[in-house]
């Protein structure tokens, strides 16, 4: 899957190891780094969703759009299908298999 970051100051904060260990932790850095990983592994978002660990799953409310991803609770790596027009199935849910290209926004609690 291709990656990109919302903007270059997250994406320099997540693509070093220092700086995740310095910003989160070094537990929390591993699985922020896992996770990222994990995505760029991937052949679409839809083979996120049956990774258990990751519990991807769309967000809804204010964060509708968002896709939440499973990190070390209560946090969770937040990004958003990167197309220039979101794949859509017939019924207008988002088409997971055909997500081949992500925006990381950052990691965040959602339950605040």
């Amino acid at each position: 899957m291709i990656i990109t970051f919302l903007n270059r100051k997250l994406e320099k904060e997540l693509s070093s190891e220092a700086a995740l260990i310095k910003r989160w932790g070094p537990e929390q850095a591993k699985k922020i780094k896992r996770r990222l990983i994990d995505l760029a592994a991937v052949e679409n978002l839809e083979v996120m969703k049956t990774l258990p660990q990751a519990r991807a799953h769309e967000l809804s409310g204010n964060r509708s759009g968002q896709i939440s991803v499973d990190v070390k609770h209560p946090y969770r790596l937040l990004i958003t299908p990167d197309h220039e027009e979101t794949p859509r199935k017939e019924d207008g849910g988002l088409d997971w298999k055909r997500v081949t290209r992500i925006k990381v926004l950052g990691v965040e609690d959602t339950h605040e």
